[in-house]
């Protein structure tokens, strides 16, 4: 079954991109929880992230790096916090946020709202910074 991230990667459905390769893709999510808030997807449609063969997992991170670089860059923070939840999109993927403390990895808190202008400008500020 295609996921929404598939549609997303076949550029069905647009969004806001980070950076692209072969086999990932990264973009802010739409429904963040902070300013700079960046999905990052491999390309080959497995829901769980522990299914991905081992090359995939290591490009993986390889690939998220500068980005979780460029979002340090960006936005006043301690460090880009990584989470691996899963469940909301049957697609592996992982969340690069700009965090503070260990509670701004809580995803249980209420979504931002953000105007597309503000997605145009974090997008391009976060890619200038890759």
């Amino acid at each position: 079954m295609s996921s929404i991230f598939s549609k997303i990667i076949q550029g069905a459905i647009p969004c806001y991109k980070i950076a692209e390769s072969d086999d990932f893709i990264a973009f802010l999510d739409v429904f963040p929880i902070v300013k700079g808030h960046v999905l990052v997807v491999p390309k080959i449609e497995i829901d769980n992230l522990f299914d991905l063969p081992d090359e995939v997992l290591a490009k993986w991170f390889l690939f998220a790096k500068p980005i979780a670089r460029a979002i340090e860059k960006t936005f006043p923070c301690n460090r880009c916090g990584l989470s691996v939840i899963g469940l909301e999109v049957p697609h592996a993927h992982m969340h690069l946020v700009p965090i503070n403390s260990a509670d701004d990895l809580n995803f249980t808190r209420p979504k931002i709202k953000l105007s597309s202008e503000d997605f145009k400008e974090i997008q391009n500020r976060i890619v200038d910074n890759i």
